[in-house]
């Protein structure tokens, strides 16, 4: 019995043995250990022939493949070096003029080393919003060559109007649908196609509620990722829409709102993406991942715009005649209550600072710290009798602290009308220039006071239309407006006159 079981144990070694010596004699596996073993060489003991036959055999190319893909952390140094170069090189070329003293190069260097993170530093405090940028004291008077250029075109009213963050190429959207992508030098337009009902379904789409067969492609708010990969579009089919801006090419779809989207923006420098709609919920998205994250809740009625910068802090006004800062980490926010109207538009000037425009005509200057706006402009886009403006009289600030516009007979005014309610409104980021619409006949710039905390108007550049959607280049060089018959929410005013649009028109900045 002991002999039997010895003998199997022996059998079973030798067995296993010769699996072992049998699983080295396979070429199989032979070559592969020789492949892996070639891969561990060094490259001074390769030759040539090798490295040859080791690329054909995993498909040859391979070192074109490795240039081609290129992975994140390697962009984002490539991107940061070429910066830097470029900040050096303005670096020299200040310090070019300068005398020639006895000092040697190495202190030269230094010297130019300094003042490269000088510029860097004042740059990054810029964009934080921590230091704002004067640019509205540097915008020049607009001469008559200078006014506003229709770059693009459409059908119906242009609802929403956004910009890539280098200012280089922009995005329109319409009443009918329409998405627009176009270069802001050259004017060439590329239309985005939308995607047939099948694939909106396979993307995410919801089947339409009520009476409706199909998806609507009334668009209202478009946004656009600071890194300029993902386009965002809502209307009233209540999705989100997510395209690639690269192949132009409709790629998600984020269900969720019960009512139609109205706003979107993208939290500066992330993939993080937040959406208003009129179900009275702001909803955030992760754009990169294609995935929910949250709901706020806390307006009572429609939500009608959005913004938002670097912090994780969102600013939204409603219907309801307020105006919240979602503190989003928190989960909380402050609710600012507008004196007597309904707010319409909303924008940041800082983290704790932004400005509204209202139904009433007014534009209101508000702070964190307080509850109630630090400063208001009344009828800052007045409607005279015959579509004319006025100059702003000297003596028109008022003894609380408001401004108004020119004189205040009804007969020659009309601040009720939907013509002059501020519409849209914008801020160069970083900066103390602003801009606001209405369908009064022009657009007008306003400057922003730091320190005394009020608004003082700068210029009037006409424009027939609906200004529905404004946006700054971040360069403060020129102003894009989306232009419409008709205002963006709604069909209560028409001006048959205005060309549906694109119009940009050109700032001219002093030294």
């Amino acid at each position: 019995m002991k002999y039997k079981n010895t003998q199997k144990k022996m059998g079973g070694s030798a067995h296993k043995g010769k699996n072992k010596s049998s699983l080295n004699q396979d070429p199989f596996f032979e070559g592969e250990t020789k492949k892996r073993r070639k891969f561990n060489y060094d490259d001074d003991d390769i030759d040539s022939g090798e490295s040859e036959d080791y690329d054909n055999e995993i498909g040859g190319g391979g070192s074109d493949d490795s240039e081609v893909e290129e992975t994140a952390d390697e962009k984002r140094k490539r991107v940061a070096t070429a910066y830097l170069e470029k900040i050096r090189e303005i670096a020299r070329r200040e310090k070019e003029g300068e005398e020639e003293d006895g000092r040697d190069e190495g202190e030269k260097e230094g010297e130019r080393d300094s003042l490269v993170a000088k510029i860097l530093q004042q740059e990054q405090l810029e964009e934080s919003g921590r230091v704002r940028r004067v640019i509205a004291s540097r915008v020049q008077s607009p001469q008559k060559i200078d006014e506003f250029r229709v770059l693009v075109k459409h059908r119906q009213s242009v609802a929403a109007v956004a910009l890539s963050e280098d200012d280089s190429k922009g995005f329109s959207a319409s009443k009918d649908g329409t998405i627009l992508h176009w270069d802001v030098d050259s004017g060439k337009v590329v239309k985005y196609l939308w995607p047939s009902e099948d694939v909106l379904k396979f993307h995410g789409a919801k089947d339409p509620q009520g009476r409706a067969t199909k998806h609507s492609k009334q668009v209202l708010a478009l946004a656009v990722s600071s890194d300029g990969r993902y386009l965002a579009s809502g209307g009233l089919d209540r999705h989100v829409h997510l395209w690639d801006t690269r192949t132009r090419e409709h790629i998600q779809v984020f269900p969720g709102h019960r009512g139609p989207v109205s706003c979107l923006t993208f939290r500066q420098g992330t993939s993080e993406l937040f959406s208003g709609s009129f179900d009275r919920t702001v909803k955030i998205w992760n754009a990169e991942d294609r995935a929910y994250i949250n709901t706020l809740f806390g307006h009572q009625s429609e939500v009608l715009t959005i913004d938002c910068l670097r912090k994780e802090r969102v600013l939204t006004v409603g219907r309801d005649r307020t105006m919240q800062l979602w503190k989003v980490p928190e989960e909380s926010r402050l609710v600012f209550r507008a004196p007597a109207s309904s707010l319409e538009c909303c924008c940041f000037i800082s983290n704790d600072e932004f400005l509204s425009g209202s139904d009433d005509g007014s534009v209101e200057l508000w702070s964190a710290l307080r509850k109630k706006p630090a400063y208001i402009v009344k009828n800052a886009h007045p409607l005279l009798a015959g579509h004319k403006n006025t100059e702003q009289n000297e003596n028109s600030k008022t003894s609380n602290g408001l401004m108004e516009n020119g004189d205040h007979n009804p007969g020659i005014y009309n601040f009720s009308s939907a013509y002059s309610w501020v519409s849209s409104i914008s801020v160069c980021r970083g900066s103390d220039l602003a801009a606001s619409g209405a369908g009064n006949g022009s657009v007008r710039l306003w400057a922003i006071g730091s320190e005394t905390k009020d608004i003082r108007p700068l210029y009037d550049l006409p424009l027939v239309g609906f200004v529905n959607s404004l946006a700054f280049a971040k360069s403060g060089q020129f102003l894009v407006a989306g232009v419409g018959q008709e205002p963006r929410l709604g069909r209560w005013g028409g001006l048959r006159p205005a060309q549906n649009g694109v119009a940009v028109h050109p700032l001219t900045l002093s030294q």
